[in-house]
């Protein structure tokens, strides 16, 4: 990132230009004997009203519209107030209703301005991340560890002619089609993404062999609605990766999908010994490298305020519960 780069992402400098340029412009049109000083004064009114809008009002607009209206209205003529009353003790004025009136005017185009460029610059570096988090993606969407395991698995079923392998095969053709060709769009059918999870588990099944029980239950009703690409698939290489297989009992692996009225709830859960585990870091990167912490990035980034993802584990299973709200 050069010099300037790093000036014009820099919050402090936008914002002092922005106020900068608000202040010529009240330069422009106020009628006063000393321009600078008066409105230098109305942008010292004017700021707190702003910052209070920007950071404690404006983040209900998409929560709960009602609420953000009535906190923008009241923020804005409570400060009306203030001022009217510091200008008149200033300048030593009996009120008058048009000071309301045009102050009132004043804030609230200050704030609606204001709430504009904070919409605007949020929505700019949301996309921003947005592109970094489909950049990790596409570098992750190959993982050559689980295709090389694959790949020797498929050939040993091909030494014994197994007729399990032709079907194997276009397993894994739909599933690095899916992963290369059709994750470039931010989201696509729930269908592809569980023919996805499906394919991915039936060639892990090959390497485990009676190892574990793998169970998938699909209760979606529609698989048309929409999510994001590979956002699921990370849950479940992570329940693979960190399965723990013991002679004595067979390990499982389980994952659901359900649609419940406007919420999709995906569950993963594997057995897990605490004992033999790795450290957390490595709990929290899955084996495509797109780990976690990635996946949470993600979901903050596609999914504000809409999702709740729980990780729990104890000594003998690890458990993801993730819930999309409002999902179509």
């Amino acid at each position: 990132m050069s010099k300037l780069d790093s000036w014009v992402d820099n919050k402090i400098v936008q914002n002092c230009f922005i106020w900068f340029v608000l202040l010529l412009i009240i330069m422009a049109t106020v009628q006063a004997d000393s321009r600078l000083t008066t409105s230098f004064f109305i942008i010292l009114l004017l700021a707190p009203a702003v910052y209070i809008n920007n950071l404690f009002i404006l983040p209900y607009l998409r929560k709960k519209l009602p609420v953000f209206i009535a906190l923008f209205i009241l923020n804005t003529a409570i400060f009306t107030l203030i001022s009217v009353f510091i200008i008149k003790n200033a300048l030593d004025q009996p009120l008058e209703i048009n000071m309301f009136i045009n102050f009132f005017g004043i804030l609230f185009l200050a704030l609606a301005f204001g709430s504009a460029i904070k919409i605007a610059r949020d929505s700019f570096t949301r996309r921003q991340h947005e592109k970094e988090a489909e950049l990790k993606l596409l570098k992750a969407q190959l993982n050559p560890h689980f295709l090389f395991n694959t790949l020797n698995n498929l050939y040993g079923l091909s030494v014994v002619k197994s007729d399990k392998l032709p079907n194997l095969m276009l397993k894994l053709s739909d599933l690095l089609r899916y992963s290369l060709y059709e994750t470039k769009e931010t989201f696509v059918p729930l269908e592809k993404e569980i023919s996805y999870l499906e394919n991915y588990m039936d060639l892990e099944k090959i390497r485990l062999d009676d190892q574990t029980e793998i169970i998938f239950k699909n209760k979606i009703t529609d698989a048309t609605m929409a999510i994001a690409p590979m956002l699921l698939i990370v849950f479940v290489e992570n329940a693979f990766k960190h399965l723990y297989l013991s002679d004595d009992n067979k390990s499982c692996v389980y994952v659901s999908l359900e649609n419940i009225n406007r919420q999709l709830v995906f569950k993963c859960s594997n057995t897990f010994n605490k004992s033999v585990a790795h450290d957390n870091h490595h709990l929290e990167k899955g084996s495509s490298g797109i780990g976690l912490l990635n996946v949470k990035k993600r979901l903050a980034l596609l999914y504000p305020e809409k999702y709740d993802l729980r990780i729990d584990c104890n000594t003998k299973e690890y458990k993801v519960t993730l819930v999309l709200d409002e999902f179509y």
